[in-house]
């Protein structure tokens, strides 16, 4: 699958019951190293089974990397610069985000 520049948006129904999960999403206190920081969010495992196929990677099935709005959509929460890098495949529920180490949401 190649890199995909265009968010697939949710359709309202698939928002609706992605939403109902929301407050059961949970984040990681941010780590770094010495170019990044790093913070894994870790959804419900039964929010998966409302997540459209189409944000599956066919090959792993596990979610493929999500592009800010889509995960935004999925009612991920966080503040600007994180970037969606990799799917924890033991564990698919799993999301790992990183974003520059000086990033400054004030220039954006």
């Amino acid at each position: 699958m190649g890199l995909q520049l265009q968010p697939r948006y949710l359709t309202s129904s698939e928002r609706a019951k992605v939403l109902e999960f929301q407050e059961k999403i949970h984040y990681s206190a941010r780590y770094s190293d010495d170019n990044f920081e790093y913070r894994h969010v870790i959804l419900p495992r039964n929010m998966l089974k409302v997540i459209p196929d189409d944000y599956f990677n066919p090959d792993s099935n596990t979610l493929r990397i999500l592009l800010e709005e889509e995960w935004r959509g999925l009612g991920i929460t966080q503040s600007l610069g994180w970037v969606h890098y990799e799917t924890h495949a033991p564990e698919p529920h799993i999301l790992l985000f990183k974003r520059p180490k000086d990033f400054d949401p004030n220039r954006y």
